[in-house]
């Protein structure tokens, strides 16, 4: 009974978002006005909850287009989480590919950082690395050390346009700086104490933070990033990262690092 009544559902689901159906109840059930109600009703559930978790891509381009787009995008991607806030993991790769978005050239990657919001808001809880815990380690400890990014830190780096600058524009629902200079920029995204903050990353600070996820030791990341902008000030820029809360907990002994989560 079980297993009919599931085949049932997912035929029903199919049905919805414009399958041939498999099974001949849900095909009985194709032509009623009921069917076709309910299916608006969740294709407008869904438009809803894109709308919802891409608010910086709904205001650059209106809700009009973006209601028009979302319809497309939900036709060949159905939720596949009850959990609507989780929907839209692909959006961006969706606009990447979307015609009528093609001269937008920044709008996937304005979603990509919508999409990186989300994923800092539902990350677990984590410890946090507070500058105290650095500055008090010998020198010869700390370059031995790993720093292990914060659950809920999520970064970004943006070769072709200054998609962080747009986004946290629109995001705040401020006007875009004049003279913007266009060019490649990161971004980093972190959820601390409870709220999703938001901060401009550097070349050297998104190498860090690659290095450490990839469980190289404090020396071996430092050098990642001066490889990547020899003039950075490694000092200003950890101690930005930390007080942007990018680090869950620091291990003292690289060989015995756990491995990324």
């Amino acid at each position: 009974m079980t297993g009919t009544l599931t085949q049932f559902q997912d035929a029903f689901a199919d049905a919805l978002f414009g399958a041939v159906p498999r099974d001949a109840r849900v095909a009985a059930l194709l032509g009623q006005a009921g069917f076709a109600v309910y299916r608006n009703t969740v294709f407008k559930g869904c438009i809803d909850a894109l709308q919802a978790n891409f608010p910086a891509v709904v205001r650059l381009v209106g809700e009009e287009w973006f209601r028009a787009a979302a319809a497309v995008y939900v036709q060949t991607s159905p939720p596949v989480d009850a959990r609507l806030l989780n929907y839209g993991v692909d959006f961006a790769g969706f606009l990447a590919d979307f015609e009528p978005a093609r001269e937008l050239t920044y709008l996937a990657d304005v979603a990509r950082l919508d999409r990186l919001w989300v994923e800092a808001h539902v990350a677990p809880e984590d410890t946090l690395v507070e500058v105290e815990a650095i500055a008090t380690l010998p020198a010869e400890r700390l370059e031995q050390s790993v720093l292990r990014p914060h659950a809920a830190a999520r970064w970004a780096w943006f070769d072709a346009d200054p998609a962080y600058t747009i986004w946290r524009a629109n995001r705040e629902e401020s006007e875009v700086p004049g003279g913007l200079v266009w060019q490649g920029e990161g971004a980093l995204l972190s959820r601390p104490r409870g709220e999703v903050i938001w901060r401009p990353l550097s070349a050297a600070g998104y190498a860090f933070l690659e290095a450490s996820a990839a469980q190289l030791t404090f020396e071996a990341a430092a050098q990642r990033a001066l490889d990547a902008q020899p003039d950075a000030d490694l000092g200003a820029i950890v101690g930005a990262l930390l007080g942007a809360g990018a680090f869950g907990q620091i291990h003292g002994d690289a060989r015995h690092a756990p491995g990324p989560r």
